[in-house]
């Protein structure tokens, strides 16, 4: 099993490290780590380092850095615009995209959502996601942190203009005649998939985006909640861009 990892504000310019808060308590008293394990610490922004643990204090580790990296951002950027859904649907499918290497995703408020967030409760909503999407990123052993976009949401016309700026826009939906799986895809930039809540993507919604320049795309014969489809079509992007 590989070292697992944990994430620092930033990395230390020496080579010994206390690792306390949330973080070192977990490491210390819920994994609990041994002198002489291995770890691995990353910034969430592509810095990573290798660590030894030297010794375990009351949920917290001292640390020995034995080898410091840099990984670089993945290109072209993947976004996923992921209409909000009821329940914990919304969670699973930030947690899930993660794993699969979304480098951003933006709650989107589309006009079939049947959750709403709306003032605190949006807010509390949106800090879930970001919840998630950091545990899933160091389950991931992921050297990028994904970004939550939203304050806590995205209107359709703010999701129509990031389509405009991006190297390349698809939105997924059951009645597209293209697919996925061969559409034309950029070297650099920025992709933007939009996967709808439980009702689907609106039909002025869909003609919104389209004028924005983004394709209208399938995965298959089957209808995927909007729980799963944003990770499927991760899996798609990510085997064509060589990320897998």
């Amino acid at each position: 099993m590989s070292a697992p990892l944990f994430l620092v504000d930033s990395l230390p310019t020496a080579n010994s490290l206390t690792l306390g808060g949330p973080e070192g308590h977990h490491a210390a008293t819920v994994q609990r780590l041994r002198v002489g394990e291995e770890l691995l610490l990353a910034d969430g922004r592509g810095g990573t380092a290798t660590a030894v643990v030297t010794a375990v204090g009351r949920g917290s580790l001292e640390l020995e850095l034995t080898s410091r990296g840099y990984v670089d951002a993945p290109v072209p950027r993947l976004v996923v615009v992921q209409g909000i859904a009821k329940g914990d649907r919304g969670e699973l499918a930030v947690q899930a995209m993660t794993e699969v290497g979304v480098d951003e995703i933006v709650p989107w408020a589309a006009s079939r959502s049947v959750a709403q967030w709306r003032g605190d409760r949006g807010v509390r909503a949106r800090e879930k996601w970001v919840a998630t999407a950091r545990e899933a990123a160091k389950q991931a052993r992921r050297p990028w942190l994904p970004v939550v976009a939203g304050s806590p949401d995205e209107s359709t016309d703010r999701v129509a203009r990031r389509i405009g700026g991006a190297a390349g826009a698809f939105v997924l939906h059951e009645e597209a005649d293209d697919r996925l799986t061969t559409a034309p895809l950029p070297d650099t930039g920025e992709i933007v998939l939009v996967v709808g809540p439980e009702g689907g993507i609106a039909p002025a919604e869909l003609e919104a985006f389209a004028a924005a320049g983004a394709r209208p795309v399938r995965l298959g014969p089957s209808v995927l909640r909007t729980s799963t489809a944003g990770v499927a079509a991760l899996s798609v992007l990510a085997t064509r861009l060589s990320r897998w």
